[in-house]
């Protein structure tokens, strides 16, 4: 089966690599009837622009879209996801350290009928500062989702069409594509894929995206399990709070009782249980507020449909 492809690589200052990597997108796509590839310049600083725009001259399956400064990966990302016109959709990184040879093997498991194959670098050529962090992320991000995939984050990965256009990208949120597209149930795979070393310039991520990882994490933990039971998640902390409370004040009434301790004797434990009592209240409250929010989005959404319908 030969689906038209489209393949999506995000730039952003990687001018040493754009020859050699077009050179070998060539090779690997050589088998393909129809295929596109899309450069995202993502605010390049360096020559990126005037090679890529020699190249997309000169070649017709090459395509640029140039954002005007850098927004980061998922943006890019998602604007190659809106453009994409093949059936099958292929990410890579623009560095040389994912291999474009990959790409029928890619193609072979997704035919095996899943919905998106995300590469597992095994044999991983990057420093131990980002391997070890990376290992950690994995496992805790499967841990919290339910989606284990060895390699959540590798660039490498190719998609049916239905999914890239149903995926909401932005922020830090491409880290957690496969957690993204299995919480939206469809099927996912892996396979291992080759590794290189980067040949060329730096790597454009610090250390700052370990907590930038997290916070992305919670988010997409929240919008995709709470959007429509908010009260599942704020009441949970609003028992808690409310249960020790009522254990603070307990043990308080225990004292007094049974050791004959006055009350004036445990006056701060009295007070911060008082006070997880009321943050418990506010937790609810809040739980209950966005029960509303939830319940007028849904029904202004129904009532959309029914106009549509008529």
């Amino acid at each position: 089966m030969n689906k038209s492809l489209s393949v999506i690589i995000p730039t952003y200052n990687e001018q040493e690599s754009l020859v050699e990597l077009v050179a070998s997108l060539k090779i690997g796509l050589k088998s393909q009837k129809e295929w596109e590839v899309l450069f995202i310049d993502d605010g390049s600083t360096d020559d990126s622009i005037k090679l890529l725009t020699e190249i997309v001259t000169s070649e017709s399956n090459f395509k640029l879209i140039q954002l005007h400064r850098n927004y980061g990966k998922s943006a890019a990302l998602a604007e190659g996801f809106k453009v994409a016109e093949g059936e099958y959709v292929i990410t890579m990184d623009a560095d040389l350290q994912d291999d474009p040879h990959e790409i029928p093997s890619l193609i072979s498991k997704l035919e095996e009928g899943y919905d998106l194959v995300t590469g597992w670098k095994k044999d991983r050529k990057d420093p131990w500062t980002k391997r070890f962090p990376s290992k950690i992320a994995n496992f805790v991000t499967g841990l919290i989702t339910g989606v284990k995939v060895h390699d959540m984050n590798c660039g490498l990965k190719i998609y049916r069409r239905a999914v890239v256009k149903s995926l909401d990208i932005y922020g830090g949120r491409h880290r957690y594509i496969p957690a993204l597209a299995g919480q939206k149930q469809f099927r996912i795979a892996e396979i291992p894929v080759k590794h290189y070393e980067r040949q060329y310039g730096l790597t454009k991520y610090g250390s700052s995206r370990l907590f930038h990882g997290f916070f992305d994490l919670i988010t997409i933990l929240f919008l995709n399990r709470y959007t429509q039971k908010p009260l599942h998640l704020f009441g949970l902390f609003g028992l808690s709070c409310i249960a020790l409370s009522f254990l603070s004040e307990l043990y308080v009434v225990f004292l007094k009782i049974f050791f004959g301790h006055p009350f004036q004797k445990h006056f701060a434990m009295m007070l911060f249980g008082v006070m997880l009592f009321v943050l418990g209240l506010w937790f609810f409250s809040i739980g209950l507020i966005g029960e509303m929010v939830a319940q007028t989005t849904q029904d202004r959404e129904e009532r959309v449909k029914k106009i549509l319908g008529n």
